[in-house]
């Protein structure tokens, strides 16, 4: 019997053949970016530079035909440079808003670690309810709203590790490495024949999806079929991160309601209408890695939360 097809397995394919008209040699990464899209999760991106980071959002925001604005963060960005600030207008006679880059669709947090715990704490509102308070009055953004936030995970001076209350806001966390030789060889070709990434309005790249079928995907989310054995094996894996003896803090219930909506968007994308056990580990891997936290005696002997992700979801009993 073949799986049931899926709007929101539709949008991905076609969305994904858009992309990789300028992105090549990150197959792999393009998915998990298309499901955060259609659960509306945030992403934290982490690779050196030069691995098309910035151009991966932008082509994906073309092809969602989403507003896009980035924002280089340093360390004296200020939160008015983030959400905006209030100035007297003389002709109305009252304070209006000019609004900051954070009002868009697709914001790029670029190096969000380079600056400090003040400025990145404005972000904590707009990720978690999609609205900003500025002198005390709140104003929400259109929807889609979206971070793509970037890190570098070789330089550290300079900069501030992100709290665990803005990790637990990110859906994803994907790490961003180098291209195999034969695709960094197509990358090259790429060049030689012409592409210019400053120059995306002449890629191609088309819209596959408008605020309609956005509305229709998100619905098509809510009714992927969740077996009751399936919400338990959830919990089960969320319990053993808090009682792991390597980890000095487990994940959130956020955490296990962010785990259960990619996994359904996982399962939409395989073009499936039900979860399955494998789709929760798949989806495990981009959901639960930043939100655990290793203890340091087990750091320096060489455990990760890879090898402790893995420990558990081996130790925790798959439903039939």
């Amino acid at each position: 019997m073949t799986e049931p097809k899926t709007k929101i397995g539709d949008f991905c394919v076609a969305a994904r053949e858009e992309i990789k008209k300028v992105i090549v040699g990150q197959d792999k990464i393009i998915d998990p970016l298309l499901v955060a899209l259609v659960c509306g999760g945030h992403v934290l991106l982490e690779g050196v530079p030069g691995t098309a980071k910035t151009l991966l959002v932008k082509a994906l925001s073309m092809a969602a035909d989403c507003d896009f604005k980035r924002i280089q963060f340093t360390p004296d960005l200020m939160p008015s440079d983030v959400l905006g600030t209030s100035i007297y207008d003389e002709n109305l006679k009252c304070f209006t808003l000019k609004k900051g880059p954070i009002f868009t669709n697709f914001l790029l947090a670029d190096e969000i670690n380079r600056t400090p715990p003040k400025t990145q704490s404005a972000l904590l509102e707009a990720m978690e309810e999609h609205q900003v308070t500025i002198d005390g009055v709140r104003h929400g953004f259109d929807e889609p709203f979206i971070v793509f936030a970037t890190s570098n995970p070789i330089e550290y001076e300079g900069t501030y590790p992100l709290p665990e209350a803005q990790l637990d806001r990110f859906l994803f966390k994907i790490s961003i490495g180098y291209p195999a030789e034969n695709m960094e060889k197509d990358i090259l070709k790429k060049h030689h024949a012409g592409f210019n990434p400053r120059e995306l309005n002449l890629s191609g790249i088309k819209k596959v999806i408008d605020r309609a079928l956005f509305k229709e995907l998100h619905a098509e989310l809510n009714n992927i079929k969740v077996e009751e054995s399936l919400f338990e094996y959830i919990v089960k894996i969320l319990e053993k991160t808090r009682m792991h003896s390597d980890l000095a803090l487990g994940a959130s219930p956020r955490a296990g309601v962010m785990l259960l909506s990619a996994s359904k968007g996982f399962a939409a994308l395989r073009g499936s209408a039900f979860l399955t056990p494998d789709d929760v580990k798949f989806a495990s891997r981009f959901v639960l890695g930043h939100r655990i936290m290793i203890k340091p005696d087990a750091e320096v002997e060489g455990i990760n939360a890879e090898t402790v992700l893995s420990d558990i979801l081996g130790s925790v009993e798959v439903p039939r």
